[in-house]
């Protein structure tokens, strides 16, 4: 772990930066104290197509009592 003061971190952003990428953990502190961790940005995975596994069930015959109500009220 390396800690860094928050105005040598600004001198040696790029530097931490890299090495925070490299997998190292890296602490700015503001007045002594922890302030901020650097860590590598990790994209978020994205599914593409086809991408789920869920068993989907379609009711193929509606209920016979709702089936009446829809084709005996009269409406049109």
């Amino acid at each position: 772990m390396i800690q860094a003061d928050i105005h040598e971190a600004k001198s040696n952003l790029s530097k931490l930066a890299d090495l925070a990428h490299e997998g190292e953990t890296i602490v700015i502190v503001k007045s002594g104290k922890p302030y901020v961790d650097l860590v590598p940005h990790n994209p978020k995975q994205t599914r593409g197509p086809g991408g789920y596994d869920l068993d989907i069930a379609v009711f193929d015959v509606a209920d016979s009592d709702i089936e009446s109500m829809f084709f005996d009220s009269g409406v049109e």
